[in-house]
C-alpha cells in the first residue's frame, strides 16, 4: 500500500495534485491511498503520526496556519524514511530548505511546469520505495509491495487455502501458501507452529511455559507449539 499525503490550502493545487497522482498509479497495479488536507491540523496529524506503510508526503511549504518546513521537521524527529516532496509559489523558500537537514526529495514551483514535474518526482518516489527491503507479488491482478520489517507473522487462513500476512497496521489475506512468504521473505521467518512463521527481529518476548510470543507493538499470539520451542531466541 502506497500512502500519498497531499496538503495545500487552495483547492485548485489539491486537485492538481491528485489528478497527478492517479495519471501516475494508473500506470502501476500497486495499491494506493490519498489522503488530502487542506491544513496542517490535527486530522493531518493523526495521519502524520499512524503506522501506515509508505507515505509520500507531498507538503505545500506555507499554508494559511503553517509552515510546511516547521511540519516537516516534526516528521523527521520519528521519521526517517518518508519521502518528501515539497511544492511552493516562493521560490525563495528552496534556500530554507537546502540549509535544513530534512531529507526531502525535490521542492517544486507551483509555477513552473508543476504537473510534469511532479509527475516525474512521483515516478521517482515509487522507485525509492520499490528499492525497499520488501516483498513484492502479485495476487489475482493486485500487486503487493510489503517491507519486510513490517511484518509481524504469517499464517494459514482457516478452512482454506489462504495464508495472512500481519502487519503493525493491516493484515492481508493472500493466495499464496506459506512456504510460498517464506520464499520470498528469503527464508528470514522462523517457524513457531506448523501453520506460523515470524518475523523475529520484531518479536519482544518469547514465554516458552505460556507458549505466545509478544510482538513490539504489543500485539501477542499463541502460535508457539512445542516442536518449534528449541533455540527460539529474541533477537537484541
Amino acid at each position: 500500500m502506497i500512502n500519498f499525503i497531499v496538503v495545500d490550502d487552495i483547492k485548485k493545487f489539491s486537485d492538481m495534485v491528485c489528478d497527478v497522482i492517479t495519471k501516475v498509479m494508473m500506470k502501476n497495479k500497486f495499491v494506493y491511498k490519498t489522503h488530502v488536507f487542506d491544513e496542517y491540523d490535527d486530522r493531518f496529524n493523526k495521519v502524520m503520526k499512524s503506522d501506515i506503510p509508505n507515505k509520500i508526503y507531498i507538503m505545500d511549504i506555507e499554508t494559511r496556519e503553517s509552515s510546511g518546513i516547521d511540519v516537516a521537521r516534526r516528521i523527521r524527529k520519528f521519521d526517517v524514511d518518508s519521502i518528501i516532496i515539497f511544492v511552493t509559489v516562493h521560490n525563495e523558500a528552496g534556500m530554507v530548505l537546502l540549509q535544513d537537514d530534512l531529507m526531502f526529495l525535490t521542492f517544486l514551483s507551483k509555477f513552473d511546469d508543476f504537473e510534469n514535474k511532479l509527475h516525474n518526482s512521483i515516478v521517482k518516489a515509487l522507485d525509492f520505495i520499490h528499492h525497499k527491503v520488501s516483498i513484492k507479488f502479485n495476487d489475482k491482478g493486485t500487486i503487493y509491495t510489503i517491507p519486510f520489517n513490517d511484518i509481524l507473522y504469517v499464517t494459514k487462513e482457516s478452512n482454506s487455502r489462504k495464508s495472512i500476512i500481519v502487519t503493525s497496521y493491516s493484515e492481508y489475506v493472500v493466495n499464496l501458501t506459506l512456504r510460498d512468504i517464506v520464499e520470498l521473505c528469503d527464508n528470514k521467518l522462523v517457524q513457531t507452529h506448523k501453520s506460523c512463521f515470524v518475523n523475529m527481529s520484531r518479536v519482544r518476548v518469547i514465554d516458552k511455559h505460556k507458549n505466545i510470543i509478544e510482538f513490539d507493538d504489543g500485539r501477542v499470539i499463541d502460535l508457539l507449539s512445542s516442536g518449534y520451542k528449541k533455540g527460539l531466541v529474541v533477537c537484541e
